[in-house]
């Protein structure tokens, strides 16, 4: 029976469980797809994966689908993604990694880039790779008079030098770091980037938490957005005494930082910091006002300081692609958004944890208090994490809501989901349906505890209903 391949192409990526969505024979044919679509006949395509036991085969499944359209494959090995869109930018070629980021361990997936680190998404050319890839299924991938070679290359350290060569922490105080790769390939990169294992050591004493690369997850869920994930770390943090806890998810591209009391630090103020260093970086090279893009579900915390420092703020939409896009239109210098992406202009636009989790080294490094206090500024709202509820009819949900807040002082945006506003009471929350679950997403923000709470429970409530 032919695989149907909708199943596992998503409008960002490729996902799906490892011998039933996706297969060696479908990874093949995908190879050859991509690079008809993308026009790459002659011309290199970078192909790598993280650590999950399908990648290898899966790298090699590609390579033959690809060369077979005449394209050259360069594998370059055991990658985070964000290696990849480095790769992808610094050789000026297109790529591709194998990656289920996150999700549990039977599953594993695709993320594509064009040339220069440019995402391929279902608006840039993911679903007719898709469509071409089905056809290959049913007929056979057909191979050109001229077919293309297989060579390797190791990028790890020119990604290291790189990201270095942004961040200079060779002068800040030491600091004592406790890093949770998840068995994830933060593992990887962490020593290569932070650590001594390809360049010279910086001021860091790191104090590692599985490091070992399995994409089975013995430990825990390679996903730091569920809070459950950030205990180890989080114990580890005030065992050790650390300044500072870093997580990463499998694939690499996010990060979150735990204090030196043990508590999550939002994502929303690790953009505010980050934005305001890359706004005086930028404007201290002489550019006026310089952009920085945030998603609308990131705390207003973020304009609020980007405006204050003389930077101009554009909300975009939720999503990869869609700010990558917007970064690259409005020449933004960063972009942050809530579930811990983050993204540079000097890094081709793209997203990649280790650089913000280096910014964050920095500053804390380039002063002498703590994690905690130094963020106390660029968190003056309460949020209520993202909370999602199973609805079967979502529309409907939401309708009760819009209901509930009519006549009163509530301004209502119908932009990626819905957004409702009070000003006078200082509190605005968002309901977005996911796209690819069966979930409604909550997000509340308010000036105080309180108020936060209030709003939360009823909205969820309402919903709930």
């Amino acid at each position: 029976m032919t695989i149907e391949l909708s199943e596992s192409f998503k409008a960002y990526d490729v996902r799906g469980i490892v011998g039933q969505s996706i297969t060696a024979e479908t990874v093949c044919a995908t190879g050859a797809a991509f690079v008809d679509v993308l026009g790459l006949a002659g011309s290199t395509v970078l192909v790598g994966g993280d650590m999950r036991p399908s990648s290898p085969e899966f790298i090699d499944a590609f390579a033959e689908g690809a060369t077979a359209r005449g394209a050259d494959v360069v594998k370059i090995g055991l990658i985070s993604t964000d290696e990849l869109y480095f790769a992808c930018g610094v050789m000026d070629a297109a790529g591709v990694t194998f990656t289920a980021s996150h999700n549990p361990a039977a599953y594993n997936g695709m993320k594509m880039s064009k040339a220069g680190a440019v995402p391929v998404s279902s608006e840039t050319g993911l679903y007719e790779i898709r469509d071409r890839a089905q056809a290959y299924l049913a007929e056979g991938v057909e191979s050109v008079e001229n077919p293309g070679s297989v060579t390797e290359r190791d990028v790890l350290k020119d990604y290291a030098e790189f990201l270095r060569g942004l961040v200079d922490l060779s002068a800040i105080r030491p600091l004592k770091v406790v890093v949770d790769a998840g068995n994830g390939m933060g593992g990887k990169t962490t020593p290569a980037v932070l650590g001594d294992t390809v360049l010279t050591g910086l001021p860091l004493e790191i104090v590692p938490l599985y490091f070992e690369l399995d994409g089975t997850f013995p430990n825990h869920p390679a996903n730091p957005l569920e809070p459950e994930n950030l205990v180890d770390l989080q114990k580890a943090v005030v065992e050790h005494g650390a300044d500072i806890g870093l997580a990463f998810d499998g694939d690499a591209d996010r990060c979150f930082v735990i204090d030196n009391n043990g508590d999550p630090v939002t994502p929303s103020a690790i953009a505010a910091l980050v934005a305001e260093r890359e706004i005086a970086r930028a404007q201290a090279d002489g550019e006026q006002e310089p952009v920085v893009i945030y998603n609308l579900i990131t705390s207003k915390a973020v304009p609020e300081l980007v405006t204050a420092r003389g930077g101009r703020p554009v909300k975009t939409r939720v999503g990869h692609s869609f700010i990558k896009a917007v970064m690259a239109s409005e020449g933004g210098v960063f972009g942050g958004e809530h579930s811990a992406h983050y993204y540079f202009r000097d890094f081709f636009n793209a997203d990649t944890g280790m650089l913000a989790a280096m910014h964050v080294l920095a500053a804390l490094g380039e002063q002498e208090g703590p994690l905690s206090e130094l963020m106390d500024s660029y968190s003056p709202y309460v949020a209520s994490g993202e909370i999602n509820s199973e609805i079967e009819d979502k529309k409907a949900a939401v309708d009760r809501v819009r209901e509930a807040y009519a006549g009163q002082d509530v301004s209502v945006e119908d932009s990626d989901g819905t957004t409702f506003t009070s000003e006078s009471q200082n509190w605005w929350f968002n309901l977005r349906p996911s796209n690819t679950e069966p979930f409604l997403r909550l997000n509340v923000e308010a000036a105080d505890q309180a108020t936060m709470e209030q709003v939360r429970d009823n909205v969820l409530s309402i919903i709930r209903a």
